[in-house]
């Protein structure tokens, strides 16, 4: 077969340079209207980062996206592995991925990988993954699944444009995986795969050459990642698969296996990785994910996560992590020229993505925490739930207390175990060693006073010393 090469189309002429292994590399050049709009669009914001297969194809990937042509609407997925029972900040641009697609009227699939996540993707892996009970991947799942849901509904809700978007489907693997037998899998499957090419993917090289080798589950993850490709093209008309830039290989695959069994041909899209400072990329294995579970990372710590990027960061990350439009994102870093201590493109990053991830009741739940701690705000603080508090404070020490009449400054410090008894105790309240709601205390005898020591949400926020917190909550007030 004459090796597919993938070409965009602007102003009258072909632009784009073919890259490694039939990757389509686009230049600054690419039309921004018309069936090439999306695509380049998506690529000027830096989201797209390559696309698969080379020219030779019966029908070109923009094609695919153009309304008059009769093949509109496509149908476009991007797998996600429950191996927690969280996505992260690193699973962001390939659901941004989707939406753009889902805003532009196609229809997209969120996959779950409740069967795949047993095996271990070796992609960018130095090592295997720890293998996970049956149980713990179908509660990772079902939890994975109510993420997506919640976010699609936040998109719904908070992002619509006025346009008709498409569908977004979650669907788990795992439900056509427990229908197949080893034996007729393998039969019906496998015998369309050459080892000599699975063996040479990067991610297998890479595996095959460290200490601990490959065991036979992790190769053949590619095979069933092919294989779901294979399955949602049947199924559900799904000529599009999106994935981080490490699973270009495994696209492949699948692009491959579905041209031998049918003659058709299918495409792959990669995003671009999110690495930190060091250079690592985010995620659970590398211990540096920022989680999209509000019970593993708080809305407040995502949005502090984007609030402090760096300057050099935040225009691309503008581009990558919203949908803002590029004029907007260019009128905001002016203005950030002029004003820099502001931080306002950071603040404007963080509050887009923490509505999209936590709806607005997260993004108002993040501002009022960012009030309470940093600009000691008494209104914000009188407004937190407990639970608010407590992601703010995940250190604090948390007591349920009943407010006796005359209790004292001394009293509370006492019962929340804050202070040690006898004199030291006292002495650290009248140095000025102790504050109640961010106010400073130093008389011990005083008697609590609704609405000064006590907030109108029944809540004492105690603090002794520059970093330990003791949330108090008091009953029968």
């Amino acid at each position: 077969m004459a090796a597919p090469v993938l070409r965009c189309f602007a102003r009258g002429r072909w632009f784009g340079t073919p890259g490694p292994s039939g990757v389509l590399l686009l230049g600054p050049r690419e039309a921004h209207s018309g069936a090439q709009g999306l695509l380049a669009m998506q690529k000027a914001r830096g989201l797209f980062k390559e696309f698969f297969p080379e020219t030779g194809t019966k029908i070109e990937l923009p094609e695919l996206f153009d309304r008059g042509t009769g093949n509109f609407p496509q149908t476009i997925y991007c797998g996600f592995d429950p191996t927690a029972d969280s996505l992260h900040v690193g699973h962001l641009l390939a659901l941004l991925g989707l939406f753009h697609f889902q805003r532009a009227g196609h229809n997209v699939i969120a996959l779950v990988g409740g069967a795949t996540a047993r095996l271990g993707d070796p992609s960018g892996r130095t090592k295997e993954r720890e293998a996970l009970e049956p149980e713990r991947v179908r509660s990772n799942a079902r939890a994975l699944r109510q993420g997506l849901e919640a976010m699609v509904a936040n998109h719904q809700q908070l992002f619509a444009n006025g346009r008709a978007w498409g569908s977004f489907t979650v669907l788990d693997n795992a439900a056509w995986y427990q229908k197949q037998h080893l034996v007729d899998f393998l039969t019906a499957v496998g015998g369309h795969f050459r080892m000599g090419t699975l063996l040479s993917r990067q991610s297998v090289q890479t595996r095959l050459k460290s200490p601990e080798g490959m065991s036979l589950a992790e190769f053949l993850y590619q095979v069933l990642q092919a294989y779901d490709f294979y399955y949602l093209f049947k199924h559900y008309g799904c000529r599009v698969q999106l994935g981080g830039s490490d699973q270009l290989g495994n696209i492949v695959s699948g692009y491959e296996f579905i041209h031998k069994l049918t003659g058709e041909d299918v495409f792959g899209i990669t995003v671009p990785l999110i690495t930190s400072t060091t250079g690592a990329k985010l995620g659970k294995s590398a211990g540096n994910a920022v989680w999209l579970n509000r019970e593993k990372t708080s809305p407040f710590e995502l949005y502090q996560f984007f609030v402090r990027q760096q300057d050099d960061l935040v225009e691309r990350y503008l581009k990558l992590f919203t949908f803002l439009p590029l004029p907007e994102i260019d009128h905001i870093m002016q203005l950030h020229v002029k004003e820099p201590e502001k931080r306002g493109p950071q603040k404007r990053l963080a509050a887009e993505v923490t509505k999209l991830v936590h709806g607005q009741e997260g993004l108002d739940s993040a501002k009022r925490c960012t009030q309470a701690l940093y600009h000691s705000s008494i209104d914000a603080l009188e407004v937190m739930s407990d639970q608010e508090l407590r992601e703010l404070f995940k250190e604090a020490s948390f007591s349920e207390l009943v407010l006796d009449p005359g209790t004292s400054v001394l009293d509370t410090c006492r019962k929340a175990n804050a202070i040690p008894d006898g004199p030291r105790g006292h002495r650290m309240i009248t140095e000025g060693g102790v504050s109640i709601n961010h106010r400073q205390v130093t008389n011990p005898e005083c008697v609590l006073v609704v609405g000064q020591h006590i907030l109108k949400n029944g809540l004492s926020l105690l603090k002794i010393g520059k970093r330990n917190f003791y949330i108090i909550k008091w009953l029968q007030l």
